[in-house]
């Protein structure tokens, strides 16, 4: 019984080591993080416009359009992507702290220049 288990339990583990392939259609770690980079500069800077909230819920789509232009993807995709990379909350949780990370960096990098 208990070579069983142990046999099961490493089908599942080979298993689970080889799906690192993603699904069709969703962005990488690495692209889902520049993307999620430049979404909240965008969201930085429609925020410092001398304008109305409601403007901005207006304005911000176009400026979130031009970032999907930017990585050459639709927001479908970006969005498919972003719902599967939200299963798994530990997954999530590291995918926004690379992005804060990197958004520091260039904070940083934006105040040596000044």
């Amino acid at each position: 019984m208990k070579k069983t288990i142990i046999l099961i339990l490493i089908t599942f583990s080979f298993y689970a080591c080889g799906n690192d392939k993603l699904p069709e259609g969703i962005l990488s770690e690495e692209k889902m993080v520049e993307v999620m980079i430049d979404i909240h500069l965008t969201e930085g800077l429609v925020s410092t416009f001398p304008i109305h909230y409601d403007s901005s819920r207006v304005l911000y789509p176009m400026f979130e359009k031009e970032v999907f232009k930017k990585h050459q993807l639709s927001d479908s995709v970006f969005l498919k992507s972003l719902e599967y990379y939200m299963r798994d909350a530990r997954f999530m949780d590291r995918l926004y702290a690379r992005t804060i990370d990197s958004l520091h960096v260039i904070e940083k990098e934006g105040n040596k220049s000044q």
